[in-house]
């Protein structure tokens, strides 16, 4: 069974701007997270082995915490990072919610210019995760693109934005 979740979204705006988006501080921080989320950025190292570390504050809960090791940069068409929940230290940790989430989670974005607008299209997949943990993720499906699909929202509005 495929263990491969993928998405595409057009946005119009132009790949550089989309681009910049994903690889600046700045911009990433106003954006990226799931919605009702502020993130505030820890770290931020946009290079292979660089990581972008981050705190999720929601109100009224605890802070949790996550991280992108980034593997490959292709500008600016191709981003490819490991993705976790972290500690406050960058360290993997298990998702807060419980569960045999897996761990890492690879993950892959392309950008396709399409005359002024732009393509993305992203592919998600548990790393070194077991059996179970790769059922959990097939069967996070729904979730998992309900939570992309309000995070790629905020990265519609801040492109409408700019």
């Amino acid at each position: 069974m495929d263990t491969v979740l993928t998405i595409t979204r057009r946005f119009a705006a132009p790949r550089d701007l989309v681009w910049k988006s994903w690889s600046e501080a700045e911009r990433l921080g106003l954006w990226w997270g799931p919605k009702g989320c502020v993130i505030g950025v820890n770290r931020f190292e946009f290079r292979p082995g660089g990581f972008f570390h981050f705190a999720m504050h929601f109100p009224g809960q605890e802070q949790m915490w996550g991280r992108f090791m980034y593997r490959e940069i292709a500008a600016p068409e191709r981003l490819v990072w490991l993705n976790s929940f972290s500690n406050a230290g960058c360290g993997i940790a298990r998702a807060p919610f419980g569960g045999e989430i897996p761990l890492e989670i690879h993950n892959e974005v392309t950008l396709a210019d399409e005359g002024g607008k732009t393509l993305l299209t992203l592919k998600a997949s548990p790393f070194g995760a077991s059996d179970d943990e790769e059922e959990v993720f097939r069967n996070m499906f729904a979730s998992l693109n309900q939570g992309w699909g309000g995070t790629l929202d905020q990265l519609e509005a801040y492109l409408a934005g700019q």
